[in-house]
């Protein structure tokens, strides 16, 4: 028998001699561990901590404003939505043209206007659902990569906890769409990984695996190609979602390549290139422009959006002049408006006194004040001088813990062979790398918005390892439970210590300095 398992399976002239496994460790091997099978318990506990992010999330939501105005960065976004509802999706603000953006975000902010009105709850109630939704996605994310429900559940209650995640969900800014989109994505990508060692594992078990040295043909993949189209969504939202778009077609590749090479695929690297390269390249790539595209439907359509005419009006010429006017004048709306953010750098000795550069980001050592107000307006804090703040601060007990979390995480991808650490970590980096290609340009800690599920992600996988698997000894076990309800209590009591300057309650001049904890906060 052991002869039988040691010798070359085929005998074709040019097939080096392999070793054969039996067929059902293979199979073991691609499939893993199974998912939990408590899917009833798993819909409670999404439901109810999704009830919970969104009653956070919404809760006193037209609070602060600007004597009824936007605060902070919603002076652009805010009104651009009420002009989107006005005209039918597009901006035609020729006066003051400051559209920097693609237009998805600012169309889900104005179906909170059309809701609500232009009012705070009106053009900040998209976000909030948005934020919401994050915490359902980070769930379901979660106990996929731990298959633990229990750690699915720890993972919604460190989002809804989170200082960025929560204050970004309050704000009618852009940011928060983009963290969403991301995500939903990546909870793609994993399904489809799942689904394609399914695939797999029914090849080897029904013994058609080998019926090319390059592996079967997938079929159709739905979630691959939901991946793509979310990912479009992202980058309809800001031009970084492009940074997922590619970071996402090669981790779906290396996913395949690692699927193909497990099931016993006698040249799996070659078999990933001929028969998933190309898919994916259209499922992700492509997919995902054709979406983005879509995104400007109301600009396409109209006569009198921004720069909708570029062409004609400027009267460009060039050899582009079989590609149709429309899409020239978007080539070169985009490239003008790229040029305007790549040289958005910041004056010498004249920063903003709230940028920040991507190294701080990870521990949200700068973060930035959305809205200060003090003196005989504010009252309501029991005494003379009151504070009503919004600061965009990340949950220290999180954020602080980022850099040994990626740490960790690199070395378990990299000398342990964990790729929930590495499909984590490309999430994580996706979103943060590209920044340090132009360190002159003007930043901030919002940007980091996208990266705050990635690092619960990190955190809860870390958080499991500690906890061990329900075969390790009782003692074992109840130590691991122990440690992690301690670590979920502080995150807890963080953000109930920063709730004031997250919501812009009214507090005491002694307070709003407590809570300004380092030198870099102020």
């Amino acid at each position: 028998m052991t002869a039988l398992l040691t010798r070359s399976s085929a005998g074709g002239v040019g097939r080096a001699p392999q070793p054969l496994q039996p067929p059902n460790d293979r199979e073991a091997a691609l499939l893993g561990r199974p998912m939990p099978g408590d899917r009833v318990r798993a819909l409670i506990v999404t439901v109810v901590l999704t009830a919970i992010g969104a009653l956070v999330r919404l809760q006193n939501l037209g609070v602060p404003t600007d004597n009824g105005t936007p605060v902070f960065d919603e002076k652009h976004y805010v009104p651009q939505a009420w002009q989107m509802l006005r005209n039918g999706g597009y901006e035609d603000n020729y006066g003051y043209e400051l559209v920097v953006h693609p237009p998805l975000a600012k169309q889900l902010i104005a179906v909170g206007e059309w809701l609500f009105g232009y009012d705070g709850w009106g053009w900040r109630f998209s976000a909030a659902v948005a934020g919401a939704l994050i915490v359902l996605v980070t769930v379901r994310v979660a106990r996929r990569l731990t298959r633990s429900t229990l750690l699915g559940g720890v993972a919604g209650v460190l989002v809804i906890a989170d200082g960025v995640l929560h204050l970004q969900s309050r704000m009618g800014m852009l940011d928060i769409f983009i963290a969403l989109f991301v995500l939903a994505a990546f909870a793609c990508l994993l399904a489809d990984r799942d689904q394609v060692r399914a695939r797999l594992a029914q090849a080897v078990r029904e013994g058609w695996i080998d019926s090319s040295p390059y592996g079967p043909k997938l079929g159709f993949r739905w979630w691959r190609f939901g991946t793509g189209v979310l990912l479009g969504l992202a980058t309809a939202v800001k031009w970084s979602g492009a940074y997922w778009v590619i970071a996402f077609g090669l981790l779906c590749l290396a996913f395949d390549i690692a699927a193909r090479r497990t099931a016993g695929v006698r040249r799996p690297w070659v078999g990933a290139l001929r028969q998933d390269l190309l898919p994916v390249a259209w499922a992700i790539g492509v997919v995902s422009v054709l979406v983005y595209l879509g995104s400007w439907w109301a600009w396409f359509a109209s006569e009198t959006a921004t720069d909708r005419n570029y062409v004609e009006i400027e009267n460009v010429g060039g050899g582009f002049g079989f590609v149709p006017d429309a899409l020239r004048s978007l080539a070169l709306y985009t490239t003008n408006v790229l040029d305007f953010h790549s040289n958005l750098a910041t004056p010498d000795g004249d920063p903003h006194p709230w940028e920040s550069k991507p190294w701080t980001w990870p521990m949200g050592l700068r973060p930035m004040l959305y809205y200060y107000e003090s003196g005989d307006s504010v009252t309501g804090c029991g005494e003379s001088e009151c504070v009503s703040a919004t600061m965009l601060i990340g949950t220290p007990a999180m954020w602080w813990l980022a850099l040994p979390v990626l740490a960790w995480g690199l070395w378990r991808a990299v000398f342990r062979g964990d790729w929930r650490y590495g499909a984590v970590l490309v999430g994580y980096l996706a979103g943060l790398l590209p920044w340090f290609a132009n360190l002159d340009r003007q930043m901030y800690f919002f940007y980091a918005t996208p990266l705050a599920p990635f690092l619960v992600l990190g955190l809860v996988l870390a958080l499991g390892q500690i906890l061990g698997s329900s075969r390790v000894g009782a003692e074992r076990r109840g130590t691991g439970l122990l440690v992690l309800a301690l670590y979920v209590g502080l995150v807890v009591a963080n953000f109930v210590w920063l709730w004031p300057i997250l919501n812009g309650d009214a507090i005491t001049y002694d307070r709003w300095q407590a809570e300004l904890w380092l030198p870099s906060w102020r």
